[in-house]
């Protein structure tokens, strides 16, 4: 199970003379613009920067950058870098695959794995038949005994039944690994696709079972009992989502951690044979459990006595079936595709066949293909560049906490303490994940995905009751993003993403502060966010702040809350600025600590042109974000998504900075000049 509190950076974006300067005053060489690190084309100058800052900074790109049929976004940064990194891992994956360059770590199994994904005849041919065998274990399931199998068996591979189960670091003791047990079960993104009535997702709800239904009659089933199936599915989640917790709650890491242990849950769901259940799972020694949501396994409980037996079969069998789909034929993979793709996001066209094999791949084997991808793309410049940007944000931060007028001596000590006991971990592991236990052949890609997942389920319950493997990480190399740890206190920046527009090694400063150095803050400000700041230096929930200052925190998170509560997205959907809330505040600090960091370490202002270094550095940070999304993906987004969408993780904050006011020479009555400025950091 993945760290519930692992905060990524993102989840699947005419100049007028009242608002810049033209002095020309003394100035280095003037540059080309494509040797800054902007894109001025891209640039809409028909809009006042003072009026829409994202708009001035992305319009043109975003009008002449269609969203691929493939995608339900498409991104300057993020997308475009994506992109790249996986046209270098198909190079490496199929000379991998053709048996070339086998001097890396497990290069068959990962030339094996990618050849048995990309063999569509094979998959075509075999996989109705393979899926058959693993359903008939569930034909099995009479009693609450086999029922407790089967859900730790589909569990640890290609399902995800009922509940949560895995390991994650103690909230109070950070040094430790224990067991936490979770809600779970959905097969829609989100509780509330089952407990709202509004029109829209009712209609959601109704194309989500005939999806249920369709998928069952390609796995066999009569078209009338499929009808009848879905229901039964949709009824057992229904179930489920009713006791589930809201993302908002979850939020709060105080209301998902219950140091209850074995007995404790067993108190909860007392129906459930939870020794038989962790015997299956080969781990029967659990003891030591965090029941995240305990009311959850209470209606879980209730459950158990109000549910047939029957229902729960037809509830596994679509688990399953489900989990299975993407490494099934054409007919399962195209239903999967039309439901989850084209009807939650609005995608038109199904990724091509080597773009799935390598994702799939990187899941499998990530830190075993990252290895050739970081010896071609990653070099150590990089890596040292990447480093100096990081200690110059967290002098920024230093510096900013020890002027903060409303936070106290004593909670500045503790800050400072947590500050200073941040571990940063840039480019890739100093110790690879090894994979030696891990099956792999080319005879079938759906069993090698089972194994795959079998093979990382056992990883992870192999954590359970042993110290912290502080050298872990939890993204692969090769990934596009990056995230704060709270319970590890540790920043973590892939190789993927240290890559142009964010991180340019021919950009002027300005620039990549402005984009990589936002990044950079944006992590550790999480830190110190709503959430982040719960945690102290160790990684332990610990309540570090005083009173009055904690108060006073959250009057100044209030604000950033109503902010985006106002914003909305197709026109009449409001964001949720309190599940937004983390988010939000990472950026608004984000920004800050890399302009600080920057006018610190380049004290002197720069003219580049036209251009002064404090646009540069903004034009920088907004041009990261350049985005398109499509209707659906941007409503699914507002239900799920912790981060606000691009244009307001833009102008949201850069309207509570008075540094880019100044930039840009804004009036006190522009648009991107908030009356009541949010100030934290």
């Amino acid at each position: 199970m993945r760290k519930e509190l692992a905060w990524l950076l993102v989840a699947l974006l005419p100049l007028t003379a009242s608002c810049v300067g033209t002095s020309e005053a003394k100035k280095p060489p003037k540059k080309a613009a494509a040797s800054l690190g902007i894109d001025e084309t891209a640039l809409d100058k028909t809009v006042n920067p003072c009026d829409d800052f994202y708009q001035y900074a992305c319009g043109n790109w975003i009008k002449r950058t269609p969203i691929p049929a493939d995608r339900p976004a498409w991104y300057r940064s993020f997308s475009e870098i994506d992109q790249r990194n996986q046209n270098d891992l198909k190079g490496i994956l199929d000379k991998l695959a053709a048996g070339k360059d086998q001097g890396d770590a497990y290069a068959k199994k990962l030339g094996d794995f990618y050849s048995a994904c990309m063999d569509e005849a094979k998959v075509e041919k075999t996989s109705d038949a393979q899926l058959q065998t693993l359903l008939k274990t569930i034909d099995q399931v009479t009693t609450i005994d086999t029922l407790a199998k089967e859900v730790a068996d589909l569990q640890l591979g290609l399902g995800s039944p009922l509940f949560g189960f895995g390991s994650q670091q103690d909230f109070k003791d950070a040094t430790q690994m224990i067991a936490v047990a979770d809600q779970g079960g959905l097969g829609l993104p989100d509780r509330d696709y089952y407990l709202k009535n509004d029109a829209k997702t009712k209609e959601l709800r109704d194309k989500y079972q005939a999806h249920v239904t369709k998928m069952l009659e390609l796995a066999g089933e009569p078209a009338a009992q499929a009808q009848k199936d879905s229901v039964t599915v949709l009824r057992v989640e229904h179930l489920l989502a009713q006791a589930s917790m809201s993302r908002t709650e979850r939020r709060d890491p105080k209301k998902i951690y219950h140091r209850l242990e074995l007995a404790g849950l067993i108190k909860e769901a007392p129906r459930f044979p939870w020794k038989m259940y962790l015997t299956e799972l080969g781990h029967p020694n659990i003891t030591q459990i965090n029941v995240a949501v305990p009311g959850f396994f209470a209606a879980l409980n209730n459950a158990l006595s109000q549910v047939p037996m029957s229902d729960f079969r037809v509830y596994l069998r679509w688990n399953l079936i489900h989990g299975a789909a993407p490494a099934m034929s054409k007919k399962f993979v195209d239903e999967n595709f039309n439901f989850y793709a084209k009807t939650l996001q609005g995608v038109d066209k199904i990724l091509p066949r080597w773009k799935r094999c390598v994702a799939a791949s990187d899941r499998a084997l990530g830190f075993a293909l990252a290895q050739p991808f970081v010896k071609e793309t990653f070099g150590a410049d990089g890596k040292a560049q990447s480093q100096t940007l990081v200690k110059d944000i967290e002098q920024a931060m230093q510096k900013n906490l020890g002027a903060l007028s409303w936070m106290d001596d004593a909670t500045r000590k503790n800050a400072f303490s947590k500050l200073h006991a941040i571990e940063n971990k840039i480019g890739y592991p100093d110790k690879w994940r090894n994979y030696d236990k891990l099956e792999v052949s080319r005879d079938s890609y759906l069993f090698d995905m089972l194994h795959a997942a079998e093979f990382e389920s056992h990883r992870d319950l192999n954590k359970i009751g042993k110290p912290v493997d502080r050298t872990e990480w939890d993204m692969t190399p090769p990934t596009v993003n990056a995230y704060y740890d709270p319970s590890m206190n540790e920043m973590v920046f892939p190789a993927g993403i240290l890559q142009p527009p964010f991180f340019n090694r021919q950009a002027v400063p300005a620039v990549n502060f402005g984009a990589i150095g936002m990044v950079m803050g944006h992590e550790l400000t999480h830190g110190f966010d709503d959430e982040g700041r719960q945690f102290d230096a160790k990684g332990n929930l610990v309540d570090w702040w005083t009173p009055a200052v904690s108060k006073e925190f959250d009057k100044r998170a209030d604000c950033v809350v109503k902010q985006f509560d106002d914003y909305t997205v197709l026109g009449t959907v409001h964001l949720n600025g309190k599940l937004t809330l983390g988010e939000n505040i990472a950026d608004l600090g984000g920004i800050k600590l890399a302009y600080t960091a920057y006018r610190d370490t380049h004290k002197k202002p720069e003219k580049y042109g036209k251009w002064t270094d404090a646009q540069l550095f903004f034009l920088g940070t907004a041009q990261a974000w350049c985005g398109s999304r499509r209707d659906e993906l941007a409503r699914m987004r507002v239900l799920t998504d912790p981060h606000s969408p691009p244009e307001y993780r833009v102008n949201g904050p850069l309207s509570n900075l008075h540094e880019f006011a100044e930039a840009f020479q804004c009036k006190p009555d522009s648009k991107m000049v908030r009356k009541d400025q949010c100030v934290i950091w």
